[in-house]
């Protein structure tokens, strides 16, 4: 991006809150928690991905296309987890200039608080123009199995659709914890701040710890 299109597009952001980090972390909870607390817009990354993959192409979001056009084993089952976390679009950092684009042509009269494991810190960094407005969750992966666990119905999760539920599930939560790991590296490189969530604290006192770092 050319240096005077950048400074454009972060002087876009300057009223955008990033809360990144690992999967079970508790971002979407600290994030609708504070959002409703101070009348902020909410913007959950999950929920544009669809849209997002759709206005891709194959030539611009490579590993997203190669994911979709691949069965569930092929996803889950059949490869490593080191593999599924090089490989995994979104890990890559696909498509995120399609948030950025979301979030410029958002009415700038109030703060935005944007959450998502897609929210990359070398890639959300480089948009910080104010100290503190962005942290990332780090979950242990006790605190991530005993989210995801709460979170799955009686019917279980999409892993049910694999030739291999069980295998499927390690090779997720072994992916997580890679990815997690990049995480807690990355934002240490880029003197990013960034909570560990390991149950030791209520979501009352995760949210706390969000705003601390938010200086709300």
């Amino acid at each position: 991006m050319r240096s005077g299109r950048h400074d454009e597009v972060s002087a876009g952001l300057r009223h955008v809150y990033w809360i990144g980090g690992g999967s079970g972390a508790g971002k979407s909870t600290v994030a609708r928690r504070l959002a409703a607390r101070h009348g902020w817009r909410l913007y959950a990354t999950d929920d544009a991905m669809a849209d997002h993959a759709r206005r891709t192409t194959a030539g611009e979001a490579p590993a997203l296309h190669a994911f979709m056009a691949m069965d569930m084993d092929e996803r889950w089952v059949n490869r490593s987890p080191e593999t599924m976390l090089e490989t995994f679009h979104w890990f890559r950092g696909e498509a995120f200039h399609l948030i950025v684009e979301d979030l410029l042509r958002m009415p700038r009269d109030t703060c935005v608080l944007v959450e998502g494991f897609r929210l990359l810190p070398r890639l959300v960094q480089p948009l910080l123009t104010t100290p503190g407005h962005a942290v990332w969750l780090l979950p242990t992966p006790e605190f991530r199995e005993a989210a995801i666990r709460s979170r799955t119905g009686p019917g279980g999760d999409f892993t049910e659709r694999t030739g291999d539920p069980a295998r499927a599930r390690r090779n997720l939560a072994a992916r997580d914890h890679l990815f997690t790991m990049y995480l807690r590296e990355e934002t240490a490189r880029l003197r990013l701040p960034s909570v560990t969530v390991d149950g030791t604290l209520t979501e009352d006192r995760l949210t706390e710890r969000v705003g601390d770092v938010f200086r709300l």
